[in-house]
């Protein structure tokens, strides 16, 4: 499993738990961008920003919705555990930055 997934457009009105959990997806998409845009060699940052919406773009299908609760609980589980996963490798991009400057 990628470590980031989008939540989809919704045509419908989101239950409160998608939407926080879109919020949570929109933010960490934000800081990963924001920490990309310190990456000082241009073809690393242009590298890592393709690699960042890519991954995003293909996973953008994920979704919270199913038809019984256990297959539910199952992808809810998959995408918190896919956020926490995305937050580990930011982590790990922003102590790479910090290394590199110091």
């Amino acid at each position: 499993l990628s470590p980031f997934r989008l939540v989809p457009v919704l045509l419908h009105s989101p239950s409160p738990p998608q939407f926080l959990r879109r919020q949570q997806v929109l933010q960490l998409y934000r800081k990963i961008l924001r920490a990309i845009r310190e990456v000082p060699a241009e073809a690393d940052r242009r590298y890592l920003q393709e690699w960042a919406r890519e991954e995003f773009r293909r996973n953008k299908d994920a979704t919270e919705e199913s038809h019984s609760a256990r297959s539910r609980f199952v992808f809810s589980d998959a995408i918190r555990m896919m956020i926490t996963q995305g937050n580990m490798q930011l982590q790990e991009l922003q102590r790479t930055l910090k290394l590199a400057k110091s």
